[in-house]
């Protein structure tokens, strides 16, 4: 194996706001990110995660720990800024790892969260908003017009 460079990994399911859901879902995109990039719990340094304020029966950190992951780095859980027409019940994931400096990152999106990265495979391609335009939550071009009040 080659030299190795710190990268960030990001992940995102949706649950239900019930204990075991929490946990399932948690250690599926835990589980998840760590196969698709061929990462060792030895190689993460920290694991932040970020719930909508509608999950609150579990901390996704807990559910780790339970299962007796990630116990020699560190974990962070915030609740994320609430914001207009945003996506509930999304728990999201940041982990700062150590792989191979060759690698390419592979962020893993399930459960109904990959509507997340339509934005993302928009600009990938290149495509715009349209002038006084934004894109609604399922990556939808829409229009508005400002009026003066």
């Amino acid at each position: 194996m080659g030299e190795k460079r710190l990268f960030a990994l990001r992940g995102a399911t949706q649950c239900l706001n019930e204990n075991p859901d929490i946990s399932r879902r948690t250690l599926e995109m835990y589980d998840e990110l760590l196969s698709r990039n061929n990462l060792s719990e030895e190689d993460i340094v920290s694991v932040i995660f970020s719930v909508t304020g509608d999950l609150d029966a579990k901390n996704p950190a807990t559910a780790l720990r339970e299962e007796g992951r990630v116990q020699k780095a560190a974990l962070f859980v915030t609740q994320e800024a609430r914001f207009m027409d945003s996506l509930a019940h999304v728990i999201r994931v940041l982990i700062h790892c150590y792989l191979d400096a060759a690698h390419i990152p592979v962020n893993v999106y399930q459960n109904g969260a990959e509507i997340l990265r339509k934005r993302e495979k928009r600009k990938e391609k290149g495509e715009k908003r349209e002038e006084g335009g934004y894109l609604d939550v399922l990556g939808n071009s829409m229009s508005f017009t400002l009026s003066e009040g």
